[in-house]
Protein backbone atom coordinates (compact mmCIF):
# COMPACT_ATOMS: atom_id res chain seq x y z
CA UNK A 1 0.00 0.00 0.00
CA UNK A 2 1.53 3.36 -0.85
CA UNK A 3 1.71 6.41 1.28
CA UNK A 4 0.90 9.62 -0.10
CA UNK A 5 3.64 12.25 0.44
CA UNK A 6 2.81 15.24 2.34
CA UNK A 7 2.53 18.08 0.42
CA UNK A 8 5.37 20.01 0.42
CA UNK A 9 4.25 24.28 0.80
CA UNK A 10 6.85 26.83 -1.09
CA UNK A 11 6.82 30.21 -0.54
CA UNK A 12 7.54 32.46 -3.12
CA UNK A 13 10.12 35.13 -2.58
CA UNK A 14 10.72 38.48 -4.49
CA UNK A 15 13.86 37.72 -6.56
CA UNK A 16 16.86 39.39 -6.05
CA UNK A 17 18.12 42.36 -8.55
CA UNK A 18 21.07 41.29 -10.46
CA UNK A 19 22.51 44.78 -9.68
CA UNK A 20 22.69 43.99 -6.21
CA UNK A 21 25.25 41.35 -6.21
CA UNK A 22 27.09 42.90 -9.51
CA UNK A 23 26.40 39.63 -11.24
CA UNK A 24 26.43 40.51 -15.17
CA UNK A 25 23.14 39.90 -17.23
CA UNK A 26 24.72 37.47 -19.66
CA UNK A 27 25.69 35.07 -17.37
CA UNK A 28 22.04 35.25 -15.55
CA UNK A 29 20.72 33.96 -19.03
CA UNK A 30 23.33 31.50 -20.33
CA UNK A 31 21.82 27.91 -20.29
CA UNK A 32 24.78 26.14 -18.31
CA UNK A 33 26.75 27.94 -15.78
CA UNK A 34 29.95 26.19 -14.66
CA UNK A 35 32.24 26.76 -11.89
CA UNK A 36 34.57 28.77 -13.84
CA UNK A 37 31.59 31.28 -14.14
CA UNK A 38 30.75 30.78 -10.61
CA UNK A 39 34.56 31.86 -9.80
CA UNK A 40 34.57 34.75 -12.11
CA UNK A 41 31.04 36.60 -10.36
CA UNK A 42 32.53 35.81 -7.03
CA UNK A 43 35.89 37.72 -7.87
CA UNK A 44 33.65 40.50 -9.71
CA UNK A 45 31.42 40.74 -6.75
CA UNK A 46 34.70 41.01 -4.14
CA UNK A 47 36.36 43.62 -5.99
CA UNK A 48 33.40 45.55 -6.46
CA UNK A 49 33.75 48.78 -4.80
CA UNK A 50 30.14 49.22 -4.37
CA UNK A 51 29.10 45.81 -2.75
CA UNK A 52 29.03 46.61 1.01
CA UNK A 53 29.57 44.04 3.44
CA UNK A 54 29.34 44.62 6.98
CA UNK A 55 31.52 42.40 9.29
CA UNK A 56 30.45 42.44 12.84
CA UNK A 57 33.67 43.34 14.99
CA UNK A 58 34.84 40.01 17.79
CA UNK A 59 33.61 40.63 20.69
CA UNK A 60 35.63 41.21 23.27
CA UNK A 61 39.55 40.94 21.81
CA UNK A 62 41.43 40.57 24.58
CA UNK A 63 44.85 40.00 22.65
CA UNK A 64 44.88 43.60 21.78
CA UNK A 65 46.55 44.72 24.70
CA UNK A 66 46.96 48.37 25.68
CA UNK A 67 48.57 50.28 27.94
CA UNK A 68 46.92 51.89 30.13
CA UNK A 69 44.52 48.69 30.23
CA UNK A 70 41.14 49.06 30.80
CA UNK A 71 41.09 46.28 33.29
CA UNK A 72 43.07 43.28 33.75
CA UNK A 73 41.78 39.72 33.43
CA UNK A 74 44.13 38.15 35.94
CA UNK A 75 45.87 38.91 39.31
CA UNK A 76 49.71 39.65 39.05
CA UNK A 77 52.71 39.23 41.37
CA UNK A 78 55.75 41.26 39.97
CA UNK A 79 59.02 39.94 41.34
CA UNK A 80 62.49 40.49 41.12
CA UNK A 81 65.20 37.30 41.40
CA UNK A 82 67.40 37.74 44.01
CA UNK A 83 71.10 38.67 43.61
CA UNK A 84 72.96 37.15 40.65
CA UNK A 85 76.93 36.08 41.24
CA UNK A 86 78.12 39.26 38.70
CA UNK A 87 75.73 41.59 40.95
CA UNK A 88 77.78 40.34 44.17
CA UNK A 89 80.96 41.80 42.47
CA UNK A 90 79.18 44.89 41.76
CA UNK A 91 79.34 44.09 37.92
CA UNK A 92 76.80 44.98 35.68
CA UNK A 93 75.64 42.10 33.43
CA UNK A 94 73.10 42.24 30.72
CA UNK A 95 74.36 39.97 27.48
CA UNK A 96 72.01 37.59 26.40
CA UNK A 97 74.14 35.67 25.73
CA UNK A 98 75.37 34.74 28.98
CA UNK A 99 71.19 34.62 30.67
CA UNK A 100 71.93 30.81 30.96
CA UNK A 101 75.42 30.49 32.29
CA UNK A 102 76.05 29.51 35.61
CA UNK A 103 77.35 32.56 36.78
CA UNK A 104 74.26 34.24 35.93
CA UNK A 105 72.61 32.66 38.92
CA UNK A 106 71.87 33.35 42.13
CA UNK A 107 74.38 34.21 44.88
CA UNK A 108 74.35 33.20 47.96
CA UNK A 109 72.51 35.89 49.42
CA UNK A 110 70.39 36.09 46.90
CA UNK A 111 68.99 32.85 47.71
CA UNK A 112 68.31 33.96 50.84
CA UNK A 113 66.40 37.20 49.37
CA UNK A 114 64.35 34.70 47.36
CA UNK A 115 63.55 32.78 49.95
CA UNK A 116 62.09 35.47 51.40
CA UNK A 117 60.11 36.65 48.73
CA UNK A 118 58.69 32.78 48.27
CA UNK A 119 57.90 33.21 51.94
CA UNK A 120 56.35 36.82 51.32
CA UNK A 121 53.78 35.45 48.31
CA UNK A 122 53.18 32.47 50.83
CA UNK A 123 52.12 34.84 53.60
CA UNK A 124 50.20 36.99 50.94
CA UNK A 125 48.01 34.01 50.03
CA UNK A 126 49.34 34.17 45.94
CA UNK A 127 48.75 31.04 45.18
CA UNK A 128 46.46 29.63 47.68
CA UNK A 129 44.25 28.48 45.10
CA UNK A 130 47.25 27.97 42.95
CA UNK A 131 49.29 30.19 40.03
CA UNK A 132 51.31 30.27 37.35
CA UNK A 133 54.77 31.69 37.14
CA UNK A 134 56.27 32.98 34.60
CA UNK A 135 60.03 33.47 34.96
CA UNK A 136 62.53 35.12 32.46
CA UNK A 137 65.13 31.91 31.29
CA UNK A 138 67.78 34.02 32.63
CA UNK A 139 69.73 31.80 35.23
CA UNK A 140 68.64 33.30 38.76
CA UNK A 141 64.81 34.41 37.38
CA UNK A 142 64.53 30.65 36.73
CA UNK A 143 66.28 29.63 40.02
CA UNK A 144 63.89 32.19 42.10
CA UNK A 145 60.51 30.44 40.33
CA UNK A 146 62.18 27.43 41.20
CA UNK A 147 62.33 28.18 44.84
CA UNK A 148 59.05 30.06 44.75
CA UNK A 149 57.00 26.73 43.43
CA UNK A 150 58.53 24.54 46.00
CA UNK A 151 57.29 27.18 48.87
CA UNK A 152 54.60 27.50 47.81
CA UNK A 153 53.38 23.78 46.82
CA UNK A 154 53.38 24.57 43.15
CA UNK A 155 54.20 21.89 40.60
CA UNK A 156 56.93 22.56 37.98
CA UNK A 157 54.69 21.89 35.34
CA UNK A 158 52.99 25.75 36.15
CA UNK A 159 56.32 27.27 35.84
CA UNK A 160 56.50 29.02 32.18
CA UNK A 161 59.92 30.18 31.15
CA UNK A 162 59.74 32.92 28.75
CA UNK A 163 61.99 33.28 26.57
CA UNK A 164 62.93 37.14 24.99
CA UNK A 165 60.31 39.33 26.82
CA UNK A 166 62.27 38.96 30.31
CA UNK A 167 65.26 39.60 28.95
CA UNK A 168 67.25 41.61 31.34
CA UNK A 169 67.53 45.33 30.22
CA UNK A 170 70.34 45.51 27.50
CA UNK A 171 72.49 48.25 28.71
CA UNK A 172 75.20 48.75 25.83
CA UNK A 173 78.34 50.27 26.73
CA UNK A 174 77.46 49.82 30.45
CA UNK A 175 78.01 46.28 30.33
CA UNK A 176 81.03 45.29 32.69
CA UNK A 177 81.23 48.48 34.46
CA UNK A 178 80.53 48.92 38.43
CA UNK A 179 76.57 48.79 39.25
CA UNK A 180 76.95 52.24 40.25
CA UNK A 181 76.80 53.05 36.99
CA UNK A 182 73.18 52.59 36.47
CA UNK A 183 72.28 55.83 37.69
CA UNK A 184 73.92 57.68 34.33
CA UNK A 185 71.38 55.70 32.68
CA UNK A 186 68.63 56.39 34.81
CA UNK A 187 69.41 59.96 34.17
CA UNK A 188 69.02 59.76 30.23
CA UNK A 189 65.47 58.10 31.07
CA UNK A 190 64.34 60.80 33.13
CA UNK A 191 65.10 63.25 29.59
CA UNK A 192 64.03 60.89 27.39
CA UNK A 193 61.81 57.21 26.90
CA UNK A 194 63.81 56.62 23.67
CA UNK A 195 67.16 57.63 24.68
CA UNK A 196 69.48 54.60 24.38
CA UNK A 197 72.40 53.92 26.57
CA UNK A 198 75.78 54.08 24.08
CA UNK A 199 76.14 51.01 21.97
CA UNK A 200 78.96 48.35 22.18
CA UNK A 201 80.38 45.52 20.01
CA UNK A 202 79.94 42.26 22.24
CA UNK A 203 76.29 41.87 21.37
CA UNK A 204 74.73 43.58 24.42
CA UNK A 205 71.67 45.50 22.97
CA UNK A 206 71.33 48.81 24.22
CA UNK A 207 67.69 49.61 25.04
CA UNK A 208 65.95 52.42 26.01
CA UNK A 209 62.86 52.98 28.46
CA UNK A 210 60.43 52.64 24.93
CA UNK A 211 61.86 49.10 23.59
CA UNK A 212 61.56 47.89 27.30
CA UNK A 213 57.85 49.13 27.21
CA UNK A 214 57.25 47.34 23.92
CA UNK A 215 58.71 44.05 25.30
CA UNK A 216 56.57 43.70 28.16
CA UNK A 217 53.42 45.13 26.26
CA UNK A 218 54.16 41.95 24.39
CA UNK A 219 54.27 39.75 27.53
CA UNK A 220 50.97 41.16 28.84
CA UNK A 221 49.20 41.00 25.65
CA UNK A 222 49.71 37.26 25.86
CA UNK A 223 49.07 36.51 29.48
CA UNK A 224 45.66 38.54 29.13
CA UNK A 225 45.17 36.13 25.77
CA UNK A 226 46.00 33.20 27.72
CA UNK A 227 44.51 33.01 31.09
CA UNK A 228 41.07 34.67 32.38
CA UNK A 229 41.07 34.86 36.09
CA UNK A 230 44.04 33.38 37.26
CA UNK A 231 47.22 34.58 39.76
CA UNK A 232 50.17 34.89 37.70
CA UNK A 233 53.73 35.87 39.52
CA UNK A 234 56.40 37.35 36.66
CA UNK A 235 59.86 37.03 37.84
CA UNK A 236 62.44 39.14 35.84
CA UNK A 237 66.71 39.22 36.85
CA UNK A 238 66.36 42.89 36.62
CA UNK A 239 64.04 45.66 37.49
CA UNK A 240 63.50 47.84 34.76
CA UNK A 241 61.56 45.02 33.10
CA UNK A 242 59.16 45.42 36.28
CA UNK A 243 59.44 49.10 37.00
CA UNK A 244 58.63 50.03 33.35
CA UNK A 245 55.42 47.46 33.13
CA UNK A 246 54.26 48.88 36.72
CA UNK A 247 54.66 52.40 35.14
CA UNK A 248 52.89 51.09 32.39
CA UNK A 249 49.91 49.48 33.75
CA UNK A 250 49.08 52.52 35.72
CA UNK A 251 49.37 54.95 32.77
CA UNK A 252 52.80 57.10 34.91
CA UNK A 253 55.45 58.52 33.02
CA UNK A 254 57.48 56.01 31.61
CA UNK A 255 60.01 58.97 31.82
CA UNK A 256 60.28 58.33 36.04
CA UNK A 257 60.19 54.47 36.07
CA UNK A 258 63.23 54.20 37.98
CA UNK A 259 61.44 56.07 41.02
CA UNK A 260 59.79 52.26 40.77
CA UNK A 261 62.74 50.68 41.20
CA UNK A 262 62.18 47.20 42.57
CA UNK A 263 65.15 45.72 44.90
CA UNK A 264 66.60 42.27 44.61
CA UNK A 265 64.29 39.57 46.03
CA UNK A 266 61.47 42.36 46.00
CA UNK A 267 57.65 41.62 45.78
CA UNK A 268 54.55 43.28 44.83
CA UNK A 269 51.05 43.42 44.21
CA UNK A 270 50.06 44.44 40.46
CA UNK A 271 46.52 46.22 41.02
CA UNK A 272 44.91 49.44 41.56
CA UNK A 273 45.03 49.50 44.93
CA UNK A 274 49.13 49.15 44.64
CA UNK A 275 49.10 52.53 42.48
CA UNK A 276 51.51 54.64 44.59
CA UNK A 277 51.27 58.49 45.15
CA UNK A 278 52.18 60.39 41.63
CA UNK A 279 52.94 63.85 41.58
CA UNK A 280 53.36 65.53 38.42
CA UNK A 281 56.82 68.12 39.36
CA UNK A 282 56.58 71.80 38.78
CA UNK A 283 58.85 71.27 35.81
CA UNK A 284 59.04 71.13 32.02
CA UNK A 285 61.05 68.42 31.96
CA UNK A 286 58.21 66.43 32.80
CA UNK A 287 55.56 67.64 31.43
CA UNK A 288 53.41 64.70 29.67
CA UNK A 289 50.15 64.59 27.94
CA UNK A 290 49.89 61.29 27.50
CA UNK A 291 51.05 59.06 30.04
CA UNK A 292 52.85 56.58 29.78
CA UNK A 293 53.99 57.47 26.48
CA UNK A 294 55.99 60.46 27.28
CA UNK A 295 58.96 61.90 25.59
Amino acid sequence: MLSSSPAVTTTAHPPQSPETYQIPLNLLSSPRITRRDLFKTLSVCIATPSLSVSIAAPANARGLFQMPPLRLSNRYYLVRAGESDYESLGIINTNPVAKTSVDSGLSEKGKKQTLRAALQLKAMGACDRNCWLWPSITQRAYQAAEIIAAINGISRSYIVPEYSFLDARGLGAYEGKKLESISEVYALDSISMKTKPPPISDGTPNESVADVFVRVTQLMSILETQYSEDTIVIVSPDSDNLSVLQAGIQGLDLRRHSELYFGPGEVRLLDANSIPVYKQPASAVYKCKNPPNCD
